[in-house]
């Protein structure tokens, strides 16, 4: 469609807003963390795994926003295709700043060795997956084989991270089911 005659229908501008609104709590957020840690670094994790989040996904959902009130073009479609990119890397690291996370707040618990291998190891097979450049980022074709090898991959990460939630269910239930929401939500 061209720019010149493209007219936002009501889903697209839904989804500007609802983009524009997302980045934005998420980045006060992350200000809020900060600026109210009085050093604790809890507190400074949590504003670090906020603005990684924002940050990564910042570099796709721009992108759509500007897509969904202006139209599509070929720039617009590499820059989505490269924060894709960016936010899957991202999202990976969102989950090894999460492992420290519970490290923190639960400091009378040591992780399992092999648990937190799974979660480095899982993470670093994901990034290298995701740089490859046969993922397609950029393309509408994709790379249907390293895409469900990338999110297989990514799941196992996750499912370290719910473990971690899991032995320290008796201690604070709620964190459990915080970490089993995120992994449905970002996987």
């Amino acid at each position: 469609m061209s720019e010149k005659t493209y007219k936002p229908q009501m889903p697209d501008l839904m989804e500007a807003v609802f983009d524009a609104v997302y980045l934005t709590f998420d980045l006060i957020a992350g200000i809020l963390f900060f600026a109210l840690s009085n050093g604790n670094p809890l507190f400074i994790l949590y504003g670090i795994l906020t603005f990684t989040l924002c940050g990564g996904d910042a570099f796709h959902l721009v992108p759509r926003i500007f897509r969904a009130v202006g139209g599509s073009s070929e720039k617009i479609k590499r820059q989505m295709g490269i924060g894709l990119q960016i936010s899957s890397i991202t999202m990976t690291v969102f989950y090894i700043i999460l492992m420290y996370v519970w490290k923190y707040t639960f400091p009378e618990l040591r992780a399992p060795v092999a648990v937190e291998a799974m979660i480095w190891i899982s993470a670093m097979i994901r990034i290298a997956v995701c740089i490859l450049p046969q993922n397609n980022w950029c393309s509408n074709e994709g790379n249907m084989p390293l895409s469900i090898l990338r999110n297989a991959v990514f799941a196992v990460t996750g499912i370290g991270v719910i473990i971690l939630y899991a032995i320290s269910g008796n201690t604070n239930a709620y964190m459990w089911i915080i970490a089993m929401g995120l992994q449905l939500l970002l996987s």
